[in-house]
């Protein structure tokens, strides 16, 4: 099972920020110009816009898109992303989080949970939720 993410436009600003978070690769970006969508009904500053991606990091996947002109804007409710970030102690996942909370907001500071590692929650400047986990 993997998580897909949509946003209302700014997907490729969201995975570019991903990127420099979590340390992965965009591996795989499909764009709207040149699909059976590309015509009449799509707005050319719609074209570059993300029809489909595949984001990888450390074994973690997900995939994304901009959703299509004239929908509303995503907004998520009842859903988190989670993510396990491994190393040798909880520093990488902390940077993990410090960086995904930029521009957030920090709904439960990253710290040791009665159940043992380091754990924390946050919602990103795209408003997608997050769990950062370690075993540290």
């Amino acid at each position: 099972m993997e998580a897909y993410l949509t946003f209302g436009g700014n997907c490729e600003e969201a995975l570019n920020f991903y990127k420099q978070c979590l340390g992965g690769e965009i591996t795989a970006l499909m764009r709207y110009e040149g699909t059976p969508m590309d015509g009449a009904q799509l707005p050319p500053e719609w074209k570059q816009k993300v029809l489909h991606s595949v984001f990888d990091a450390k074994g973690a996947r997900f995939m994304a898109s901009d959703a299509p002109p004239g929908q509303p804007k995503p907004a998520y409710s009842g859903i988190t992303m989670s993510v396990y970030v491994p190393g040798p102690d909880h520093q990488p996942a902390s940077q993990a989080f410090d960086a995904l909370s930029q521009g957030g907001k920090v709904t439960m500071p990253f710290a040791p949970p009665f159940w043992g590692g380091h754990f924390g929650m946050l919602v990103d400047k795209f408003g997608v939720p997050w769990m950062v986990t370690s075993e540290h």
